[in-house]
């Protein structure tokens, strides 16, 4: 009985650090995208607009400012697309600061409709 005790526990113990190795925390991984990802008919309103506030307004808003930077509201917004400066820090370009700071990188899907939206001018709508 002892030496089935003396082996279980080493088993069981290899076990979970082998499970541990499977672990992932990349969410394009975790859950891929299905379907194709709609470039064409993006808009500020119904893309970009979401994106900033759920992943830049908690350190990029009015309030907050961090890096004198302020992506509260359209025009902010435009200034920083036209001048290659959110598509450099989202899709973690070298010579950009990436972001989100200290977090993942944007899915693939939303850095390319950004790219999109910017490439057709940044327009308001």
């Amino acid at each position: 009985m002892k030496k089935i005790k003396s082996i279980c526990l080493p088993v069981v113990m290899l076990m979970i650090v082998i499970l541990q190795g499977c672990y992932y925390d990349v969410g394009e991984e975790l859950y891929p995208q299905t379907g194709n990802c709609d470039t064409v008919n993006v808009t500020y309103s119904g893309h970009v607009k979401n994106v900033i506030q759920n992943n830049c307004l908690v350190c990029h808003s009015a309030a907050a400012n961090l890096g004198n930077i302020n992506l509260e509201g359209y025009t902010q917004v435009k200034q920083f697309a036209d001048n290659g400066k959110l598509l450099g820090a989202i899709s973690h370009a070298q010579g950009f600061s990436p972001m989100p700071q200290n977090g993942n990188k944007l899915p693939d899907c939303t850095i390319n409709q950004i790219s999109a939206w910017i490439n057709k001018g940044s327009i308001n709508n």
